[in-house]
């Protein structure tokens, strides 16, 4: 991901400010790692996390949302991101990839963050709504 945050593809990713934090997500099939006949899609995302705030906090718990395009909703929780709880000063930036797999060719994902300061009080950020979507060339995007 660049730091150019207006490289996200718009249509798929997503940019969100919550709290004085900046959430961008870009989504991608990952084709290497699906296998569409035997109804799994995979997709990686990457995130770029940036404190534009003026309080310094870490990044304690995730929790998402994925719903494919059969309506099946799974939530999941955890703490931290890919086995990290960051701590981000004012100006700091943390990137990360992960991955998540889904049976039907396109998918919805969001969520939340939650952050402590440095001085214990706990809030939650945003991750905006971000589309898993496959090349199939026939599946309509919801609209």
């Amino acid at each position: 991901m660049t730091s150019a945050l207006g490289m996200v593809n718009k249509k798929l990713g997503s940019s969100v400010q919550t709290a004085g934090w900046l959430v961008v997500v870009e989504p991608e099939y990952a084709a290497d790692r699906s296998d569409p006949e035997g109804r799994r899609f995979v997709f990686v995302y990457r995130i770029q996390v940036t404190n534009i705030s003026g309080v310094a906090a870490t990044l304690r718990r995730r929790r998402w949302l994925v719903v494919d395009a059969a309506g099946r909703r799974t939530e999941v929780e955890g703490e931290g991101v890919v086995g990290q709880q960051p701590r981000l000063a004012p100006g700091q930036t943390f990137n990360y990839s992960s991955f998540t797999p889904i049976e039907t060719a396109w998918g919805t994902m969001e969520g939340s963050y939650q952050l402590e300061t440095d001085e214990g009080g706990v809030f939650e950020i945003a991750v905006g709504r971000f589309y898993l979507v496959a090349p199939t060339g026939r599946t309509a995007m919801p609209g």
